[in-house]
Parts: structure tokens; sequence; C-alpha cells
């Protein structure tokens, strides 16, 4: 008979846990769970969920993961309840849905979740969703880098889209160049200027400007009702102290998620701060796209010469004519245009505009290889490559928008 002691091993603390209808659903989250956590994870219904989290036994949770489909929408009071219930308890949480509207997801998101991940789940999503929300700062209004601008309230800016109807025609490296030019138009009064990178999914503007997304970003977009000018302003991070950039969200969200009202209260918001607010569209039409048109003061969209760009400047022509929007604000902008001796493809343009019954009023010559290694290295044209053609033909456009503006001030003050 063995005399050896028995060996206790105590049980894996309980780091986290799923809450869900039915975690058997949602079969790749428990995979998910098990690599990043291994035994340390624990699963509860809704209903047991808000009885637990009241409890002392929760203060060792660090965040909970809640899993929902389209069938919870119909509880989603009890999925709130849950949410309030784990944030008092200063639990992070997680959201993991799949075909939940956007609405929900705005509410739930607004309740107080701190990351939305979709189901199915992307590879190592949640991985990087739970290192995430586990390595948050908490909310500071004073941050490194923060702007030494201020909220003034006073302004009345003039705002400028730019949307590229079609994939790759330069929308953001223009939106992003131009921003800057308009920042350095006149170093002796140097306007405040604002780049908005409205496209939620794969906006780029951060990317081409070397600045980091922020959580901050969906937190004010979710909510613009509470939104004041310093909340707005905290959101928005600096470059070189000169351009304003509000970047798009870290994760992917849908872009119907965002109403219309939130859209024109942010664009008003930046109007009554900036002098050029220049907003960096998404190629997909959505409902709040009327509503930055209905707000420009020009709108420039972005083309190429070939076929897909002329189907879409059709369509999109059809669809504004037909609802009867403003169709006269937008400037086309043509991509890539051909050379000054380049007379057959001078003829192809002309075509083009005929054909469409447009008029293009701006062509960018091919700046070729530096520009894409400009915005690789995250830097405007203006810095890297300023010699550039491509760049002093956007800083022409920037000081032709500046100088009609300051024509068009002078005589309203006359």
């Amino acid at each position: 008979m063995s005399t050896s002691p028995v060996v206790q091993h105590d049980p894996p603390q309980i780091v986290a846990c799923t809450i869900s209808r039915d975690v058997q659903i949602f079969d790749l989250l428990i995979e998910d769970m098990e690599t990043a956590l291994g035994d340390s994870w624990g699963d509860l219904s809704f209903d047991d969920a808000v009885a637990f989290l009241s409890q002392p036994e929760a203060g060792g949770l660090q965040f909970v993961t809640i899993a929902m489909d389209s069938h919870d929408e119909d509880n989603l009071e009890l999925v709130s309840e849950v949410i309030s219930v784990a944030k008092a308890a200063g639990i992070k949480v997680i959201l993991i849905a799949e075909d939940v509207s956007p609405t929900a997801l705005h509410q739930l998101l607004r309740q107080g979740g701190d990351e939305f991940v979709p189901y199915p789940l992307p590879e190592n999503e949640l991985a990087r969703a739970i290192e995430r929300v586990l390595t948050a700062e908490p909310t500071a209004p004073a941050q490194t880098g923060a702007t030494k601008f201020k909220a003034t309230g006073d302004r009345s800016g003039v705002v400028i889209p730019i949307h590229g109807l079609a994939g790759g025609t330069g929308a953001t490296m223009l939106a992003v160049n131009l921003a800057w030019e308009l920042a350095n138009i006149d170093p002796g009064n140097p306007p405040r200027v604002c780049l908005l990178d409205l496209d939620f999914q794969f906006g780029t503007a951060s990317t081409y400007l070397d600045l980091p997304r922020r959580e901050a970003v969906l937190e004010m977009l979710t909510d613009t009702v509470a939104m004041d000018s310093d909340s707005f302003m905290q959101a928005l991070l600096p470059y070189e102290q000169k351009l304003h950039v509000l970047t798009s969200p870290t994760d992917m969200i849908p872009l119907d998620m965002i109403t219309s009202d939130d859209i024109r209260r942010l664009i008003e918001m930046a109007r009554v701060n900036f002098d050029y607010v220049v907003v960096d569209m998404p190629t997909t039409m959505v409902e709040w796209s009327q509503t930055v048109l209905e707000a420009a003061h020009v709108y420039f969209a972005m083309i190429e010469l070939d076929m897909r760009s002329a189907q879409n400047t059709l369509r999109i022509k059809r669809a504004l004519q037909s609802e009867d929007l403003p169709f006269e604000k937008i400037r086309f902008v043509l991509n890539r245009a051909p050379g000054f001796t380049d007379l057959n493809g001078k003829g192809r343009v002309k075509r083009l505009s005929e054909s469409l019954g447009i008029s293009v009023e701006v062509q960018l010559p091919d700046g070729g290889k530096p520009v894409a290694q400009s915005g690789d290295h995250g830097i405007p044209m203006a810095v890297g490559i300023p010699k550039n053609p491509l760049r002093k033909e956007i800083l022409k456009l920037a000081k032709s928008v500046h100088d009609v503006n300051q024509a068009d001030a002078t005589e309203a003050r006359a």
C-alpha cells in the first residue's frame, strides 16, 4: 500500500466567462476561448449572468464575452442589463455578434461594450480583442500627443468631401494631401484644418499620416448626442500640430451603424471649430452619404480614365438626379491623367466628358511610385516628395480652394 500523499491540484482561477443563450451555438468561440485561456474560463446564461456578476465571486473576472445572434434581439433589455452589471463591477465586455442589426449593436456599444467582434470569428481576432481590452489605458483627458488646439466654436468651415468612384482612384491620397496643403497654405495666418475619415471599415488616412487609431473615435461616434466641442477635439489626433485627424475606428464596423443624425452632428461640430473640413468618404453609398453631400460646399469625385469609372459616374449621376439631390456640387477629378504631350489621351478625356455629360475640372498627373512610397512612410507628399508633379497639382488645387474661400469671406464682410 502506498503511503505517498495524494497531490491536490488547485482548480484554475476563472478570469473570464462566456455569456450567451447557449454557448454550443458558438462553437468557434469555445475553441478560441480554450486557445486563449485554457481552462481559466467559465460559461453563463444571460439569466445566471446578472445574478453572478453582482456577487463578490465575480471579482476575479477580467472580462466577459457576450455572444448573441438575431434571435437574442427580442431579449435586448436583458443583454443590456448584463452589460451594465459587468461594467459596474469593473469587468470588460467583448461583444460577439452574428446577424445582429446595426441598431441593436449600436445600443449595446453605447451601453458599455468595450469591443465588438463579428461571428464567425476571424482568425486570431478574439485573442487580439482580449489583448486590447486588457491593455487599454484608463480613459483620461490628457494623452501623449494631444492637440494643443482648443475648441473655439466660432468658425464656419468649408466642407470638402472626397469620394472615389472606383477602388484605387486615389481618394484618400487626395484627401490627406489636400488637407495638409490647406493647413500650410498661409504660413502667416494658417487656417485650422480637420480631416474626417468616414470610411469606417477600410479607412487609411491614419496610415498615410502614421497616426494610431483610437478607441475614443468609436465611443464618440456611437454617442454623438452627448458630444461637445471638447470631447470632439479630444477624439482628434494632431499631425505636426497643423492638421487634426479623426481616424477611422480601431475595428471594422458596419457603415450603417452610424446614422445620418450622427454624421450631421459630427460635420457641424467640425465646421464650427475649423476653417476647412476635408472628408474622406467610403466608396459605398450609404444612407448618410446624402447628409454629407448636402453639407458639402464642393464635393470632389475621383475617377480614372477607364470603363469602371465611367460606368460608376453614370450610376451616381442618375441616382442623384433621380432623387433631386445637388449633383451640381460634384467636381470630377481625374487621377493619373494623360500628360501634356499625350494627344490621344487628351482626346479620350474629351470623349469621356462628352459621353457622360460631365466636366472634368481637375486633372492630376501620375506621380509614380514615389507617391505610394510617401504614403507607406506615413508622410504627406509636401514633406517627402515636394517636387513631385502630383504634389504640385494638389498644391494648386488647395490654393484655388483657399482663394475662392477668401474671396467669398471678403464679399460677405463687405
